[in-house]
């Protein structure tokens, strides 16, 4: 679009009243966010300590990766029976493993552990039910 001659002139009132709004306009547009909080839970802090993603080795900040908490026995089910059966004690509980686990954004989706949602599915901030009931 071309402005008319009258209207181009350096010292026309229009021409600078046209130039400071698209220079508002541009400053103060406000691009389009995919999430609320940016993908981060960072929230005041300005720097987050990395962590090293489980699948890559990739660093990935902390308040962004996603962290998986995995609880497991020391040893598998059928070794486990085997144990018990050579135990001298009757009632001994093996220890369990417990493993805080850092996935960056590309191997949890790639694993399956996260899914991509939808843009209303975005909004939904609770917590998906359990498959499982706590004890």
């Amino acid at each position: 679009m071309t402005l008319p001659i009258e209207i181009m002139s350096e010292d026309n009132y229009y021409y600078n009243s046209l130039i400071s709004c698209s220079y508002y306009f541009i400053k103060y547009t406000v691009m389009p966010f995919k999430r609320r909080n940016h993908g981060r839970n960072k929230h005041g802090r300005g720097h987050v300590k990395r962590v090293r993603c489980a699948s890559t080795g990739k660093a990935i900040p902390k308040d962004k990766a996603i962290k998986r908490f995995i609880v497991r026995n020391i040893v598998d089910a059928s070794s486990l029976r085997d144990i018990r059966e050579a135990s001298a004690y009757q009632d001994y509980a093996l220890p369990k493993l417990y493993i805080k686990m850092y996935y960056c954004v590309e191997a949890a989706v790639h694993q399956r552990i996260v899914r991509g949602r939808s843009k209303e599915e975005r909004k939904i901030r609770k917590a998906p039910e359990r498959a499982f009931g706590r004890r």
